[in-house]
């Protein structure tokens, strides 16, 4: 018979004439390619947080720039004659918007505080803020300054930045507007679809049914926008009547929306009433429940937390959808919950700004940075959401 010692009692088994073999080494040994493996996936988890942090960084920068520093909005108000550095009352031209008493004004980098107006006559303090005095020629537009501040942003009505107002209502509710409408038109089918895949296709209907179901998630945006324009629109209008319903409409678009995101819905629901143990099933067809009773009594309350996460990041992902409410929806705020009627969503705002009709560093194009932190805050929200649930509901089955 042959015995293995450790280390330490080598010397005895030698004493008594014992056979024995080396101790077997635990240790782990050093593998080049799985080092490379490992160096490589944490470097990709580490460029995601990375990314992901320099997003939350610059738009919570910019917005910070944009709410705690005044911005600058051009009244297309020239001058009318040149003006020396020591010259505090001149004289502008009658077009462009009117001038404001005890209002900030710029001349190009030279910040002026207007004291008193009469008629095309302006008095004013020269050189405040830090700014110097210079001259400037005639013709140069003054810019007023306005200063945007939190309070007006969350309940203000109207959404103007270059009239100097900066309510995001009208952005949100049409968002929330086509978001609930896509809501609605997503989870009914998606649902049902999902219940039929699990509990009553067959396995040959199931491998055709969900490839191409899944197809929708593939195809291009823009396409779906188009197919609001062309094809929804006019069959709501046509419907409800042209006087109802506008060429660019929320309704159009949300329905759209609907059906981009109802393979999310629906995939992943079916995913989690598969994941339900077939015990179940078979439990509740043993005391006589039927197919239907079964997936909605059983099936569905079971998969709860898997249904709920994949509604919330349905709901996710139509909030932050850019094209078909870009082309479908309409272009201008509008605070309206008639959903017929035109509104621009906040990723469509982001969209038509950011296009390149509005020159950098201009008062609209910063306001998209409020925007999109806001658009980014609600997004993070549902996700939150979305995690908690999972963890509440999520049943553990053995």
């Amino acid at each position: 018979m042959k015995f293995t010692f450790s280390r330490n009692n080598q010397r005895q088994a030698a004493a008594m004439d014992i056979p024995t073999t080396p101790a077997l080494e635990l240790r782990r040994r050093s593998r080049t390619h799985e080092t490379i493996i490992q160096g490589i996936l944490f470097l990709c988890g580490f460029i995601s947080i990375f990314v992901t942090t320099g997003i939350i960084y610059e738009l919570g920068k910019e917005a910070y720039l944009f709410f705690g520093y005044r911005q600058w909005m051009d009244t297309h108000k020239p001058l009318a004659a040149d003006i020396d550095p020591q010259q505090t009352v001149f004289e502008v031209a009658p077009i462009g918007s009117p001038l404001k008493a005890d209002a900030f004004y710029r001349i190009g980098s030279e910040v002026l505080l207007l004291e008193a107006i009469d008629g095309s006559l302006v008095q004013v303090q020269r050189g405040v803020e830090g700014s110097e005095a210079t001259a400037h020629r005639a013709g140069l537009t003054l810019s007023e300054g306005v200063d945007p501040n939190l309070v007006e942003f969350f309940t203000g009505t109207a959404w103007e930045p270059h009239n100097g107002r900066f309510g995001i209502l009208p952005l949100l509710n049409s968002t929330l507007m086509v978001s609930g409408i896509a809501i609605l038109v997503a989870v009914p089918l998606g649902l049902a679809t999902a219940i039929y895949l699990s509990e009553y296709a067959t396995m040959r209907a199931r491998n055709t049914l969900k490839p191409i179901l899944e197809v929708l998630a593939g195809v291009p945006t823009v396409v779906y926008g188009f197919f609001a324009l062309t094809f929804m629109t006019p069959l709501l209008r046509s419907i409800f009547g042209n006087n109802v319903v506008e060429i660019y409409n929320m309704a159009s678009a949300g329905i759209v929306v609907g059906i981009l995101i109802l393979p999310f819905v629906s995939t992943v629901s079916e995913d989690a009433l598969s994941a339900v143990p077939r015990s179940l099933r078979e439990a509740a067809y043993g005391l006589g429940a039927t197919r239907l009773e079964t997936a909605v009594r059983i099936v569905l309350p079971a998969a709860f937390s898997g249904v709920v996460a994949a509604i919330i990041l349905a709901t996710s992902r139509a909030v932050g959808e850019t094209m078909v409410v870009a082309i479908a929806a309409g272009a201008g705020p509008n605070f309206t919950f008639n959903p017929f009627k035109a509104a621009e969503t906040m990723t469509g705002h982001i969209a038509r700004i950011s296009g390149g009709d509005l020159s950098y560093d201009s008062l609209d194009y910063n306001s998209i940075f409020a925007v999109g932190l806001m658009l980014f805050a609600m997004t993070l929200v549902l996700n939150i959401i979305s995690q908690r649930i999972v963890r509440r509901f999520r049943e553990v089955y053995e």
